[in-house]
């Protein structure tokens, strides 16, 4: 049991790594672009957006499916980029863990 006992100590100190990831992966900002950069979306760590940029000429009120689509992408992009960082961050903090294969943090 003394290794069950270790094992839950880790647990522990890597809930609190995890808490303190999170503050900083909510300041973490990521830009996504679409259109060869007609659209630009931020996000933070969380996914809220946090800005926007469209060029004008993207703007074609003929033709509004056009900038949907170009925002989209541009949020798609940012988001995928949000999501590597985390999953980086997540990596670098796990890495020394020694937890048997498929354990599940309760956190």
């Amino acid at each position: 049991m003394k290794n069950l006992g270790q094992m839950m100590k880790q647990a522990q100190q890597m809930q609190a790594k995890m808490q303190e990831m999170q503050a900083k992966l909510a300041e973490h900002e990521a830009t996504g672009v679409s259109g060869a950069g007609m659209v630009s979306i931020t996000l933070n760590g969380k996914g809220d957006m946090r800005a926007i940029k469209i060029d004008p000429k993207a703007v074609d009120p003929e033709d509004v499916e056009v900038l949907e689509d170009l925002i989209l992408a541009a949020f798609n992009d940012a988001k995928a980029k949000v999501e590597a960082h985390m999953a980086q961050e997540t990596q670098k903090l796990m890495g020394g863990l020694n937890l048997p294969p498929g354990f599940k943090m309760p956190f």
